[in-house]
């Protein structure tokens, strides 16, 4: 039995969902079924009963879970462990930063940065959010700006900034409109961001996509988001990106393009700040930084 067997069993005993697992730990659904079924052979029951539809946890299964949850993060903190052991003192810290992030979070992180620089030293570390989620839970980041919802086991999410989303259209077929519902884009595809880019609460958009009837995909390859701007030029396409003018999104967008409110509902993406609280208790190394950090924030709603 290897480490990998038991990451990959809790990733979908976790999501009760293969594909989901898979997209999580930027895999293929094939091997990472085939992995789950050695670990099966190796300890001689059965753990998921999964069919077409359904994933379910058996009693085996159920029992696993919490066992492997504890090794693996009883694994994930052995260097922070040694460095305790050592008594070193961290002079680098990495915070995480998805794309997209808002300028007054940049901001607020580059005064986070200036009030810290005695203490240590501020190093950004960019990644899709359930990456960068993943690693602060690893304790190989100190915090992390994050796309929400967020739901991990082990860290705090403060909410900080929420922005409102529109569509992003082709000029040449919106150009001089002011907003767009949801049923004049049933003819169009929905450009979703790359796999491992795309925040948790897109999936909450797609669900509502579909419900309205829009049910064309298309996934670029890249994580460009430009690719999206270029893809939507070029007709019966859209994407969905904030509305915000000072966004950090603008420079992927260029004349042939423009972006809309939604007439029929108001997305929104809420940006937060995720950090493990046991590091930031009473004498733990990343006491005084996150200190400084959620002293900085919140950030008032765009």
């Amino acid at each position: 039995m290897e480490m990998f067997h038991l990451r990959y069993f809790v990733a979908v005993a976790e999501r009760l969902s293969f594909s989901g697992a898979a997209r999580q730990l930027h895999m293929a659904t094939s091997p990472l079924s085939q992995r789950v079924r050695d670990l099966e052979r190796e300890l001689g029951t059965t753990l998921l009963d999964r069919d077409s539809h359904t994933v379910r946890l058996t009693e085996s299964g159920a029992a696993l879970l919490p066992l492997a949850k504890d090794v693996l993060r009883r694994f994930d903190d052995i260097p922070l462990q040694l460095r305790a052991e050592r008594r070193e003192r961290r002079s680098t810290v990495y915070v995480g930063l998805p794309p997209g992030l808002h300028p007054k979070l940049r901001a607020r992180l580059s005064e986070l940065e200036r009030r810290c620089a005695a203490d240590c030293e501020v190093k950004r570390w960019p990644g899709g959010s359930s990456e960068l989620v993943g690693a602060v839970q690893r304790a190989e980041l100190a915090l992390a700006f994050a796309h929400l919802p967020v739901h991990a086991e082990g860290v705090a999410v403060r909410s900080l900034l929420s922005e409102p989303l529109g569509a992003v259209l082709p000029a040449s077929e919106f150009g001089g409109r002011r907003s767009v519902s949801l049923s004049e884009l049933v003819e169009h595809t929905y450009v979703r961001p790359a796999a491992g880019e795309m925040p948790t609460y897109f999936d909450q958009l797609e669900v509502r996509f579909a419900a309205a009837g829009v049910t064309r995909r298309l996934a670029p390859n890249t994580g460009d988001y430009g690719s999206t701007s270029e893809i939507v030029a070029n007709g019966k396409a859209f994407g969905v990106s904030m509305l915000d003018p000072e966004s950090s999104m603008q420079k992927y967008r260029h004349d042939e393009t423009v972006v809309l409110p939604f007439d029929d509902f108001d997305p929104a993406m809420e940006t937060g700040l995720v950090w493990r609280p046991d590091r930031a208790d009473h004498g733990a190394d990343l006491e005084r930084f996150v200190s400084a950090a959620l002293d900085l924030l919140p950030v008032e709603d765009s």
